[in-house]
């Protein structure tokens, strides 16, 4: 049999001096082996009344609902921010959190007002349904401390930005003096509302260094890795180069990487998905890349290195990676689609060579004078010269789609902006349905379809850097190019952003459409 017994001692402790205490653990040798306790950690703070504190057995304790002070440095709210110097893009974790008196009782929210982040790029933590209180001490005062909110702030400009402070209405019961015997034979206590305020808080955003080329807006601890789907295909055959970013930091934010491939390769627009989580550590995961091409002939090709450069905010430096290169084997496949291609034209030149040449009546024909002729009148030599003039008409028309249906590039060019329109004609229906990110997206298709097919760059090999100065070339005006590049900038951030309401949504439609019919007026072929 076994047989367990407990023995218990309890030690009464009282501090001399404030500060931070540790008790070493307790240690007992049982048959010469030593076993040892936790050790504790105990936080002494000055008396909060100012006074030297009476005995525990006299000490009086503030009732549930007993009438405390509200005011003062008993109930408020602040916005804790885990640094205040950062580099523009660098995470900050921002939390709210309600500081109350133990002696407050709160019972509830009445009307809540968070911080609107102007400045930021932001992404919420996910938090608790539930509001937990825990004993916190703060300014050497001990308070229960609820955390309401937790969010990630990425600063998107530079110098100081000033969160404004922001206010909520809290549900407090105190006990009111009884004015009756029935008020004295009632509880006595009432539930009040009281406002609180919180105070602006300051972040110093510094800019970063001269940016290097193959950067992409990345700003934290990133890795980077590729895969390609196969290295030996036949021609046409759709090939995938999948490039994934993980680490920490503003992810979202990172711009698609350029890649640059052979010139007789096929180029789709790449697509981008993300993986991210939110924690009390900021932002991790992936960013995955997916870029589609088709190579056209048979060869040898190597796929060159993608590099990825993005700046380290805890070195304050730009940190360069990259990809491997791959080789690429393409074998000519069976029905290449040129020469099919090729042969269908060839057909239909030899059946319209057919149609127009009639076979050479034989045998004696007929002729014979009518009572009136047309030949040789006025209205014949109108008829005859209308005709002919509209044959030449049909002719130079017929022409002229000809080439530009085989040039595909011209057929994009002129095509730009009817697609552009109608791509915003989606994105005035996602606005209308409050579908805030694809609202953006569509925006940012039309714009960089636009661009793509009226200047003949791959979407995979342009960019802001790219599009500014091709719309230089252009001679595009300034003040069009700036509003270009607010409305991208715009779009990029609050695609994940929290919208900012209706009127925003708005004014960015509208400036839009004003931003492609101007670029419509000034671009040429």
């Amino acid at each position: 049999t076994t047989t367990e017994i407990s023995f218990s001692y309890t030690y009464i402790l009282r501090a001399k001096k404030e500060g931070a205490f540790e008790i070493r653990p307790a240690s007992i040798e049982v048959d010469g082996q030593i076993i040892e306790s936790n050790s504790l950690k105990i936080q002494v703070v000055k008396t909060q009344s100012g006074q030297q504190q009476p005995p525990q057995s006299q000490q009086k304790q503030a009732q549930p609902g007993e009438s405390v002070d509200l005011g003062g440095n008993n109930l408020f709210i602040r916005l804790e921010v885990n640094k205040q110097n950062v580099y523009r893009g660098e995470q900050i974790i921002a939390t709210v959190k309600l500081y109350a008196d133990p002696n407050i009782p709160v019972t509830g929210f009445d009307e809540v007002n968070l911080p609107t982040y102007e400045g930021f790029y932001t992404q919420d933590i996910e938090m608790p349904q539930q509001i937990n209180f825990n004993r916190e001490v703060y300014n050497d005062r001990i308070y229960q401390v609820g955390i309401l909110k937790k969010t990630v702030l990425f600063p998107q400009q530079n110098g100081t930005i000033t969160i404004n402070p922001f206010s909520m209405t809290l549900l407090v019961q105190q006990r009111v003096r009884p004015r009756s015997f029935f008020d004295d034979f009632f509880s006595g206590v009432q539930t009040i509302k009281t406002t609180i305020t919180s105070t602006p808080v300051h972040i110093n955003v510094k800019d970063l260094p001269p940016q290097p080329a193959n950067y992409y807006g990345g700003v934290g601890n990133f890795n980077i890795t590729s895969e390609l789907s196969s290295s030996e295909v036949t021609t046409n055959d759709a090939v995938t180069l999948k490039l994934t970013i993980s680490g920490s930091g503003n992810i979202r934010l990172i711009r698609n990487p350029e890649i640059q491939l052979p010139s007789d390769f096929e180029i789709y627009d790449p697509r981008a998905t993300d993986n991210v989580k939110a924690t009390g550590n900021g932002i991790s995961g992936t960013k995955t890349i997916e870029y589609l091409f088709q190579p056209r002939f048979e060869g040898d090709y190597v796929i060159p290195a993608i590099p990825f450069v993005f700046f380290n905010p805890a070195t304050g430096s730009f940190i360069n990676k990259s990809t491997p290169e791959y080789n690429l084997h393409v074998i000519k496949g069976t029905g290449d689609q040129a020469t099919a291609v090729m042969s269908n034209r060839r057909r239909e030149d030899i059946q319209l060579l057919g149609q127009d040449i009639r076979y050479i009546k034989q045998g004696n024909p007929m002729l014979r004078m009518r009572g009136y002729t047309f030949f040789g009148t006025p209205a014949f030599y109108s008829l005859y010269g209308g005709t002919s003039l509209l044959f030449i008409l049909l002719v130079i028309v017929y022409r002229k789609k000809a080439r530009e249906n085989a040039n595909a590039a011209l057929m994009r060019n002129k095509k730009a902006n009817r697609v552009a329109r109608r791509r915003l004609k989606e994105a005035l229906r996602f606005m209308k349905q409050n579908n805030n990110e694809a609202f953006h997206e569509a925006i940012l298709k039309a714009f960089w379809g636009y661009l793509s097919d009226k200047m003949s760059i791959a979407l995979a090999n342009l960019n802001r850097e790219s599009a500014i100065e091709n719309l230089k070339e252009k001679n595009v005006n300034d003040a069009v190019i700036n509003d270009f590049v607010e409305i991208v900038d715009h779009c990029e951030y609050a695609r994940y952003a929290p919208s900012g309401g209706s009127e925003a949504r708005n004014e960015l439609y509208r400036k839009a459409e004003e931003t492609m019919s101007r670029f419509e007026k000034q671009i040429k072929r």
